[in-house]
């Protein structure tokens, strides 16, 4: 559970800063090292989270780390080795299978980007940029958003993998296929009871997956031009996810912390799974390379905070 990061300029023999390593220690609740299986990974982070699902509670997972570190492998994988979002939605089509005898059930799924503080579908590119509304009951939603029902993951493998290819990629000095958007996949599960007498009762869950762009600097990746730009964009909404989870994770004080999700989209979208009805998972990546120290550092800084958050369901 415990993750030490060694400082690789750090010299032995350096007596004035003997004493003062910048060697650090991070304790999780899980830590894979380069070993774990896919498999292993979604068991121990996401597995527990399908349950709570099709019982009425909303559910997120993150990916988070900067580029190459295998955010995008971690979510949906290959075809040989399925990611989190494909086992996630195998497990849950299975367990709703047991369950209808006494109920109806509907899943449907979007799949979106976010990218340069704009909005498109992945699942249907050419509808342009969409907005953000809240409805009657506050809740947001995408205006204009293509939703499908599918029965089983397969059809959800294939989406994927479509939708993917729309995404924005642009190669960069750190990675060839750099993810230069953020790709939000949310699953809703909506079931009614086959019963008269409860057929009123409606339970609605959604599971949010997400599959954050890279956290890195822009001095790594050498960008000029539309590069830095998207990466002001990308940082600046990562920036905005991380002073939520600042403000979601101080002890309530003598004033209650106020929590900004207007900031940016991403936050917006993500307003109930943050803070609200809801269990989170981040899974955040590192990269054991010597030259992505500052990075490792940032990222595991960033995942301490948010383990720090106490959501009240």
């Amino acid at each position: 559970q415990r993750v030490v990061l060694m400082d690789p300029s750090e010299d032995p023999d350096d007596i004035l800063r003997a004493n003062r390593s910048r060697e650090k220690t991070f304790v999780f609740d899980m830590v894979f090292d380069h070993r774990a299986t896919q498999e292993e990974v979604y068991v121990s982070t996401t597995k527990s989270l399908i349950g709570g699902v099709i019982s009425g509670y909303n559910a997120t997972v993150f990916a988070y780390g900067p580029t190459g570190a295998g955010k995008t492998y971690t979510m949906l994988g290959t075809d040989c080795e399925p990611g989190i979002c494909i086992r996630a939605l195998d497990d849950l089509f299975k367990t709703l299978e047991g369950t209808t005898e006494e109920m109806d059930y509907r899943v449907s799924m979007s799949y979106v980007e976010i990218y340069n503080e704009v909005i498109r579908d992945l699942l249907n590119p050419s509808s342009g940029f969409l907005d953000l509304r809240e409805d009657p009951r506050g809740s947001i939603q995408i205006a204009g958003i293509t939703e499908v029902s599918t029965t089983n993951a397969q059809e959800v493998m294939q989406l994927l993998m479509k939708g993917n290819k729309q995404r924005t990629q642009e190669p960069t000095a750190a990675n060839e296929t750099s993810s230069r958007s953020h790709a939000v996949l949310q699953v809703t599960v909506t079931q009614k009871s086959r019963r008269k007498a409860m057929g009123k009762e409606v339970r609605i869950g959604k599971l949010f997956m997400v599959d954050l762009a890279g956290s890195e600097r822009a001095a790594q990746t050498q960008n000029r031009g539309k590069r830095m730009k998207e990466g002001a964009h990308i940082n600046r909404s990562l920036l905005a996810l991380g002073n939520c989870i600042n403000a979601l994770s101080e002890k309530k004080g003598s004033r209650a912390q106020f929590v900004n999700f207007r900031d940016s989209k991403l936050t917006r979208l993500l307003k109930d799974s943050l803070g609200g009805n809801s269990r989170t998972v981040m899974i955040a990546h590192i990269s054991p390379a010597s030259t992505s120290f500052e990075e490792s550092r940032m990222t595991l800084i960033y995942a301490y905070r948010a383990k720090n958050i106490k959501t009240q369901v």
